[in-house]
């Protein structure tokens, strides 16, 4: 099968988005598959075509918005390019230019395009509205998501219950809507894996000891993802944990904030903000934690809970739709409702190394059931639906009449 991928974001850009495109395209390739990508191009205002990799990038303008770049939604620089591709089926990962893109090209060359919602947006409307106009703005966005995920595609892929209730109880999306937690190569992230030197040498570059107990969290350090809940957890524990620390794994447009408000609290000693790590390195810093933490409430699946876990991590998550069908109490980690019940769970797994060493290998356990083999199988399940159900082109139904006739 020959499969184009369609998105706004792929490497050197470093997110939750490109992991998953990454690890669905060397999946796809391991069972044989033709995977071509398109994307923007972050680095250059040129068009540029890697064709060993088979990434074409189409130049943009600069949005302000992280390295993202607003493309043309047809380039006709990339059309012969693709074409030459002769693709079975496009998978739009982005709702944006890009992916406004692969839905003309899909209809005017009549290839059936299958759709992934990563993203739940209405958390990010503060962006752009900065607070004003909110409820206008969600209508709005409810409107566009609906034609993009909606009206303009042949199948929907999200990867959680808490995106399928949005389509289906909130927007009353009537088509089918496949549910398929998105796989990661949990090998990556193996504790076994990682060598033991460089992990060593992160510990003494953070200062952290043997005796301390390292909650990690990993992503986007912006409003969306609650930080300031993670922050003071750290400043109550403290006080009769000294040896409880919080490594705070990313960039992102709020991060000299919470490093303030970490100093005003008085617990910036026991916080640590790596800033942006490149994505290989991302598995020895998953070692530098005892569990991982997360108090966002904004993820489709959150990623970085399933790479935690690969890496004997248990997780420790705000109670969330979105984590409920990974993480489960005593086995992998614990689910917790606000500040008080995180705290108490954390003191409860510091003060029992049984408890902890069970969920850890709990977690690991658990991580394979989201490995990118079984990931890339359902996909291709739902490329086949597409295809099989794609409606001939005029041309085709003319060309078959005349085979009837002639025949």
């Amino acid at each position: 099968m020959r499969i184009g991928i369609f998105t706004e974001t792929y490497t050197p850009y470093i997110s939750g988005l490109v992991t998953s495109e990454l690890m669905l395209k060397k999946a796809l390739e391991k069972k044989g598959h033709e995977v071509y990508v398109v994307t923007a191009n972050l680095t250059s205002s040129k068009y540029e075509y890697d064709e060993k990799e088979r990434v074409l990038r189409i130049p943009g303008i600069p949005t302000g918005i992280y390295d993202s770049r607003l493309t043309s939604i047809y380039p006709i620089k990339a059309i012969n390019k693709i074409k030459s591709w002769d693709l079975d089926v496009i998978h739009s990962q982005t709702e944006f230019a890009i992916g406004t893109f692969a839905r003309l090209f899909a209809k005017q060359y009549n290839i059936p395009i299958v759709h992934t919602y990563h993203t739940m947006y209405e958390d990010y409307v503060h962006y752009i509205t900065r607070g004003h106009f909110d409820k206008s703005s969600k209508k709005l966005l409810e409107y566009l998501t609906k034609f993009y995920c909606d009206r303009t595609i042949n199948e929907l892929i999200v990867p959680t219950k808490k995106a399928y209730d949005l389509f289906k109880k909130k927007y009353n999306v009537e088509r089918n809507i496949h549910i398929i937690p998105t796989g990661i190569e949990v090998e990556r992230f193996y504790k076994e894996k990682i060598d033991s030197k460089k992990i060593s040498k992160l510990k003494k570059q953070y200062n952290i000891s043997r005796r301390d107990f390292v909650a990690v969290f990993v992503g986007r350090i912006a409003e969306e993802k609650n930080i300031p809940f993670l922050i003071n957890i750290t400043q109550d524990l403290i006080k009769n944990r000294p040896n409880f620390k919080l490594l705070i794994i990313g960039d992102g447009p709020d991060k000299e904030a919470y490093e303030k408000m970490s100093k005003e609290k008085g617990c910036e000693k026991n916080i640590i903000f790596t800033g942006k790590v490149p994505w290989d390195d991302i598995p020895i810093y998953y070692q530098l934690g005892s569990v991982f933490i997360s108090a966002s409430q904004s993820e489709t699946q959150g990623l970085t809970i399933i790479e935690a876990m690969a890496a004997s991590l248990p997780a420790l998550c705000i109670d969330d739709e979105s984590f409920r069908d990974t993480v489960v109490d005593d086995l992998n980690g614990f689910l917790f409702k606000d500040e008080t019940s995180c705290k108490e769970i954390i003191n409860k797994i510091m003060d029992d190394k049984k408890l902890l060493t069970n969920l850890q290998n709990g977690a690991q356990n658990s991580a394979e059931m989201h490995s990118s083999k079984y990931f890339a199988e359902k996909v291709l399940d739902v490329y086949k639906l597409a295809i099989n159900n794609r409606k001939p082109s005029y041309k085709e139904k003319i060309t078959n009449f005349f085979k009837k006739v002639f025949s």
